[in-house]
Parts: C-alpha cells; sequence; structure tokens
C-alpha cells in the first residue's frame, strides 16, 4: 500500500474534489490543520510515499526532505512552488509534479479587498448586525481615483481592466516593465516605484516574491504613500516590511490596508493585523475557489496516476 497525505485542507474538501478512490493501491489522507515545525511535519508526514502540497505554504528545504526518506513523489498545486528545494528533491530522486490552475480567483478578491476596504464594508456589516447606530462612517469613492499597479502580468493586467472599468487612471511599475506592455492594457508606465508611490491613491501589488522583492515595500517607500493612501497586498506577506506597516497604519500615515497574505500563515490570533480597524484582512484565500479547488485536487489525481505508471506528467523543473 503506498500512503498519499494532502496538506492544508483547511476546509476538509479535498477528497470531494476529485476521485481519490479510483488511485489503486493508494491510502489518502487529509490533513486539515497547519503543521508548522520540521519536527512537526517530520512526525505526521515521515510514513507517505506521496505528499500533495498546497502552493508554497510548506516548506520543503533539504533539511526536511532528507528527514522524509519515504517521499518519492511531491505533487505541488500550480506550477510554481518557490518553497520546494528542487535540487535537493532531484538529488534524493524525489520527482516534483504541479497542477493547473486559475488566474481569475485572486484578482477578483483583490478588487473585492479593495471595495471592502474603501466603503468600510466590513465594519458596516459587524455595526448592522450588532444593532449599533445607524451609519458611522463615511467611505470613498473609486472613480477618478489613480489606481497604482506594482507587477502586471495576468494578475495585475486584471486589475488594469477593473479599474478601467471604475472610471480610474492606471499607473504601473515593475523592474522589467515596458511601455508597450502598458500600452497593451490601458496602462501608463510609472518612471519608477517611488514615482507610483507618490501618484497613486490605491497601492496594489502583483509580483513574485523572490530576494529582489522581499521588503519591495519597507518603511521609506511607505513614507512616499499619501496620508489618504490604501495599500492592499493579495500576493505575498514579505512584499511588504510588515513591521513598518504596522507602525504607519497604527500611527495613520496611510488610510488603510487590505491584506489576504501576511509573513506567517496561518496570522497567529494575538497579531496585531486582527484588531487594526484601518485594516481588512482574509484568511489567504485570493485562489480558494471551487472552481480552482477542482483544477487542484483533480489535476493532482492525475499526476500521481501518471506516476504510478511510471508516466508522470507536469514535471517542474529543477532550478539551472
Amino acid at each position: 500500500m503506498i500512503h498519499c497525505a494532502i496538506l492544508d485542507d483547511y476546509q476538509g474538501c479535498a477528497l470531494g474534489f476529485a476521485d481519490w478512490g479510483s488511485l489503486a493501491g493508494v491510502q489518502v489522507r487529509d490533513f486539515t490543520d497547519a503543521i508548522v515545525t520540521c519536527n512537526a511535519l517530520v512526525e505526521q508526514l515521515a510514513g507517505f510515499e506521496i505528499i500533495v502540497a498546497m502552493r508554497e505554504r510548506t516548506r520543503f528545504d533539504a533539511t526536511l526532505l532528507a528527514r522524509l526518506p519515504r517521499l518519492k513523489l511531491l505533487v505541488s498545486t500550480g506550477l510554481r512552488n518557490s518553497a520546494i528545494d528542487m535540487q535537493a528533491a532531484a538529488a534524493r530522486g524525489i520527482t516534483v509534479c504541479g497542477t493547473r490552475s486559475q488566474s481569475y480567483p485572486a484578482p477578483e478578491l483583490t478588487w473585492g479587498l479593495l471595495l471592502a476596504l474603501a466603503r468600510n464594508i466590513p465594519a458596516d456589516v459587524a455595526s448592522v448586525r450588532a444593532g449599533e447606530k445607524w451609519q458611522t462612517r463615511i467611505g470613498i469613492g473609486l472613480s477618478g481615483k489613480t489606481l497604482g499597479i506594482v507587477g502586471l502580468g495576468s494578475i495585475g493586467s486584471r486589475i488594469a481592466r477593473y479599474g478601467q472599468a471604475f472610471d480610474m487612471p492606471v499607473l504601473a511599475w515593475s523592474r522589467s516593465l515596458t511601455d508597450e506592455r502598458c500600452q497593451a492594457v490601458g496602462a501608463e508606465r510609472a518612471v519608477s516605484l517611488d514615482a507610483l508611490l507618490q501618484r497613486a491613491d490605491i497601492v496594489t501589488l502583483h509580483v513574485v516574491l523572490s530576494d529582489s522583492s522581499r521588503g519591495l515595500i519597507g518603511a521609506r517607500e511607505l513614507g512616499l504613500l499619501k496620508p489618504t493612501a490604501l495599500l492592499v497586498n493579495t500576493s505575498r506577506g514579505p512584499l511588504i516590511d510588515e513591521p513598518a506597516l504596522l507602525q504607519a497604519l497604527t500611527q495613520n500615515r496611510i488610510a488603510g490596508a487590505a491584506l489576504d497574505v501576511y509573513d506567517t500563515e496561518p496570522l497567529p490570533a494575538e497579531h496585531p493585523l486582527r484588531r487594526l480597524r484601518n485594516v481588512v484582512t482574509t484568511p489567504h484565500i485570493g485562489y480558494v475557489t471551487r472552481e480552482q479547488y477542482q483544477v487542484f485536487y483533480m489535476d493532482a489525481v492525475e499526476d500521481i496516476r501518471a506516476w504510478l505508471k511510471g508516466s508522470p506528467v507536469r514535471i517542474l523543473p529543477a532550478p539551472i
């Protein structure tokens, strides 16, 4: 019998999105709580030959992989996972496969968070439910406000189109951005990140986390924002210097932030971001839709079936 672990199935739904029972000779177990430490991961996963990991939530570094001697197949949802040491996996003979994914859930949530922050929707919903005083907050409109997009890839481009539908001028920046790319999506290219931060009324981040982008928005960059500016991050938490952001929000040096991603996930129960009035938080659900999960888990089953037959598909390459 081969044993397969499904990690981070927080909603306890993974087994219902694909025909896991079609995998003859494979016993599947889903883990519905986060397993955080390396020792806990080894304790829970040492007996599994196959692991299905949710995106970049669990870090499979060389140390962890060495302590999982039975592991032969690691499936990651999505076709990119910087949390897996691909060279260490290859050296240990571990096949790493990915799944397809859909590009629209994250930008849809981004826009939902932006509207929620601009119009105080979560606080007003809570106020109505609690029977509090009628109308205590004043929101801001988006029409005519400048939308600053950091990163104009597939997600950023969708956000640009959403902004245009709301009659917002769109400004974009990334290190490799060209005028041609901006023209294709109807955005103006900012000459620098500083210029974008100084001009934008709303800034939203859509870049890949890397050594060069970690801490992209720090205390200096936050200081360039208007006091009325809103900041949205549905990409990766460490793109923003979290202590600097907390200070800026606590001191009301920016108007607010909407966040779906954090330095530590799940966000600790006592974390101050859970309590600030000028912050809208969601539990990293940018990709969490029924349609997305169906793609993830059906492809994961397909990956496992192909591997069992000796012809793995969607193999993620080791870095050169």
